[in-house]
């Protein structure tokens, strides 16, 4: 029956969160993995768990990988596990207290991961691979003679396959053999050229696989980790389970999950055609036509679920809502708008943009900024990846030094410089901490590997200088504490803004001073307000306000009642009195 039939799909977390959006280093090829797989069986330390220590010898003396390039693996790996907001806030503070690198190895050193699930995430790299042929080196190990990949080889994929769950079943279904090699007893793995039939996968080792697949039996019906359905219920003959054994036959494994494998039913696919339509603070009627915005947060488990807007252009949208917390969010095709998602999330992906300004709430894991153009983007956030992007500016707090792929050219990065009332109230729920914020220490990954220099000569970015600096206003009131930017701004900026706010204090003094008359002060308003006008209109900030002013007053509740925080937009007249406005140039 239909109803009883067992659907198993790749979960979207390891692919979108955990794949980086760059090809490869060919050490990760299957070849090599293979190797690491018997090597970490056959010694003492690597399994099941393989610490910090195991896999940065693992990584620098055997694959010949730099060690930030494999520290980002690992750290990017442990992006993906369940921590609480207790644990990462503890990490956080155990690393803020850390004075030296010998102290911060210290920390890492305590780290742990699993090590089958860990193998798992390695070959899964593979995703934005631009040829996935197998490399056909016959060494033991990587040398630092082996050739450099061809820029062909290099070439990163311009498609974003990483929201894609086609590409990621596709993945699947191509290397699913490859995928259960390496997850076999170390004899096993030695003979994998040989026949298969004999071959056996344990439970444990299944469990594993749980990293990148689950499933249900039948629609409707609650998800599943992959081992409990492959040992229960339907799955349980086909998939050749005993439980005298506890273990699979590999041949029959493998049959059982390319039969059961299927399109994930939480993923962008699924949410363009059956998904809900979000409501909208801030939005004008006629300018949302072209806009297409869809969730699935009404059906879709933890870690599934998702927002999506595309096409949003010459709008301003603004939304706090619990429909959008611990959601992945993608801003896709948006140009000349202003977006502002005032609640914690899960990760966002900003592709394909253009001329917006995009505030976000506490970003749990990664913000991911794609084939991008003239977009600034604020935001609190575990980690964030720019890749081939042009003239954007970057305003973060993150413990994670931010992540600069191939392609991008004029990025500049500058500190977290916003707040709204619930903005701690938000960082605490999804464990994200003032300290420590490395910003301005980002990590070059070119087409041959981690870039040796991190200085602003080696790349297309620089550290944004501090005359440049302004405050940005979040244009809306809202309920909590927090009444100015977590853990305050870097002592260079503060020093600026304090010098231009002294220079606003000595003009109004000089006004003040100049004793006009009634007169006087009619045409010097005038002539203030002319010129302000002019500024609005050349920096396009004009179309900013017009859009904060709609003809109702606004709120951020959501249409259907749901309690949110309440909001007033703030009117121009803030702007005309010396604050700042929302964009701040």
């Amino acid at each position: 029956m239909e109803e009883d039939r067992v659907s198993i799909w790749p979960r979207m977390e390891p692919f979108l969160l955990g794949a980086l959006q760059v090809a490869p280093s060919s050490k990760l090829s299957l070849h090599y993995l293979r190797k690491m797989a018997i090597y970490v069986r056959t010694r003492d330390g690597c399994f099941p768990a393989l610490a910090w220590p195991l896999w940065r010898h693992i990584a620098c003396g055997k694959l010949q990988l730099p060690e930030d390039l494999a520290w980002l693996y690992f750290e990017t790996f442990d992006l993906l596990l369940g921590h609480t907001p207790e644990e990462r806030l503890e990490w956080a503070e155990c690393l803020s207290q850390c004075s030296s690198k010998s102290e911060l190895d210290q920390q890492r050193n305590k780290l742990s991961v699993d090590t089958l699930q860990f193998l798992l995430f390695l070959y899964i790299q593979q995703l934005n691979r631009v040829s996935l042929r197998t490399s056909l080196i016959g060494e033991e190990w990587p040398s630092h003679r082996a050739r450099s990949p061809s820029p062909s080889e290099a070439k990163t994929s311009s498609q974003n396959k990483n929201w894609d769950d086609q590409a990621h079943l596709s993945f699947v279904q191509s290397h699913l053999g490859e995928i259960l090699e390496l997850l076999m007893e170390p004899g096993q793995l030695s003979q994998s050229g040989q026949s298969q039939r004999d071959f056996q996968i344990s439970l444990e080792a299944v469990r594993s696989l749980g990293l990148l697949l689950e499933g249900s039996v039948g629609p409707g019906r609650g998800v599943q980790p992959i081992h409990r359905l492959l040992t229960k219920g339907p799955l349980q003959n086909e998939s050749g389970y005993s439980t005298q054994s506890r273990s699979f036959p590999l041949h029959q494994l493998l049959s059982c999950l390319q039969h059961s494998l299927a399109l994930n039913p939480f993923g962008i696919t699924a949410c363009l055609r059956s998904g809900k339509k979000l409501a909208w603070a801030q939005q004008v009627e006629g300018a949302m036509k072209r806009a297409k915005i869809a969730r699935n947060t009404h059906t879709a488990p933890p870690g599934s679920k998702m927002v999506l807007m595309s096409q949003v252009f010459k709008q301003t949208l603004a939304k706090t809502s619990d429909k959008l917390t611990g959601a992945n969010i993608k801003i896709h095709r948006c140009s000349d708008a202003f977006i502002y998602l005032l609640s914690p999330l899960r990760s966002v992906s900003v592709d394909k943009c253009r001329d917006c300004t995009v505030v976000l709430g506490p970003v749990e894991t990664s913000v991911h900024v794609h084939s991008c153009q003239n977009v600034r983007l604020v935001c609190v956030a575990g980690r964030i990846a720019i890749g081939t992007s042009s003239r954007c500016t970057i305003h973060s707090l993150t413990p994670i030094r931010p992540l600069l792929l191939p392609g991008n050219t004029d990025i500049t990065l500058g500190p977290f410089h916003t707040f709204y009332p619930s903005l701690e109230d938000h960082m605490a729920s999804v464990g994200l901490a003032v300290v420590p914020n490395v910003w301005d220490q980002p990590l070059l990954l070119g087409s041959d590997g981690l870039n040796a220099s991190s200085s602003p000569d080696a790349a297309c970015y620089r550290l944004l200088p501090p005359s440049e600096f302004h405050m940005l206003a979040v244009p809306f009131q809202m309920e909590g504490d927090t009444c100015e930017v977590p853990g305050g701004l870097p002592a260079a900026y503060q020093a600026a803004l304090t010098e231009k706010q002294m220079r606003i204090q000595n003009w109004q003094k000089t006004v003040m001073e100049a004793r006009l008359n009634k007169e006087q002060k009619r045409q010097f308003q005038e002539l203030v307000e002319l010129k302000f006008h002019e500024w609005l209109m050349e920096t396009g900030h004009r179309q900013e306000l017009d859009s904060l002013l709609p003809p109702t007053i606004t709120s951020l509740r959501d249409s259907d009642g749901a309690a949110t925080d309440t909001s007033r937009v703030k009117g121009a007249r803030d702007i005309g009195n010396g604050q700042q406005s929302p964009m701040a140039c």
